[in-house]
């Protein structure tokens, strides 16, 4: 059986992965899913990474999944802690001395979600929550965090990507991150082809079961 660690996106917590983590566990594995100090202004990435991987412990046969904005912050635990599989879910691809804040302009999303009409869906419940049932959407919204601006300002600190397999997961039905730029941009950085799930940009509240049978896949190698 593996361990889960699960990185949480930006403005997010924990509690996003909780049905993921009960599938999972019912499964047999085990799950760590920290909540970042990304409401602390003071956090870098260096700090995000230090939750992680002080909350794994002594921990073995890890699966690193990070979300989203997650993905900045999960290649730095595959690179200090041995992992089997790193996974981006919906993730922000980061590449050597990147920042995040300059990411969306970096990589050309801004102008993928313009051409795809995604920039002018402003209500979250259209963006990130089409799929998810209201009240687990609403109960997510309320638990919205501030996110850490000095994490955002700090070019990304490694040289290269880990010398660790490594999957990407896109979201068929995302409406924040086209699907379409996620694929190029996962052939463009990680020279690989990205596999593909059914839902929206908050998939692990809205089909728990489909996104553990995919990851639990990945143990197969």
């Amino acid at each position: 059986m593996a361990t889960f660690v699960l990185i949480h996106g930006g403005g997010d917590s924990g509690w996003a992965w909780h049905l993921l983590e009960a599938e999972l566990r019912r499964r047999g594995h085990e799950t760590v899913a920290p909540d970042l100090p990304s409401d602390q202004p003071s956090a870098g990435l260096g700090d995000y990474a230090d939750a992680v991987v002080g909350a794994v412990g002594e921990r073995r046969n890890l699966v690193v999944v990070g979300h989203s904005y997650g993905a900045f912050t999960a290649p730095l635990v595959a690179d200090r802690l041995p992992v089997d599989v790193l996974v981006l879910l919906a993730g922000m691809i980061p590449a050597p001395g990147e920042r995040p804040d300059d990411w969306w302009e970096t990589t050309g999303c801004i102008q993928a979600r313009d051409a795809a009409g995604l920039s002018a869906i402003e209500d979250p419940f259209e963006s990130f929550y089409h799929d998810v049932p209201r009240k687990l959407a609403e109960e997510s919204m309320r638990r919205e965090r501030q996110e850490s601006s000095r994490a955002g300002s700090e070019p990304w600190p490694l040289a290269a990507w880990p010398d660790t397999p490594t999957k990407f997961i896109v979201c068929k039905d995302d409406r924040f991150f086209p699907p379409e730029f996620f694929r190029g941009l996962t052939r463009a950085r990680l020279g690989i082809v990205p596999d593909e799930i059914g839902g929206g940009h908050c998939v692990a509240l809205s089909r728990p079961k489909e996104l553990a049978d995919l990851l639990e896949g990945y143990l197969q190698g």
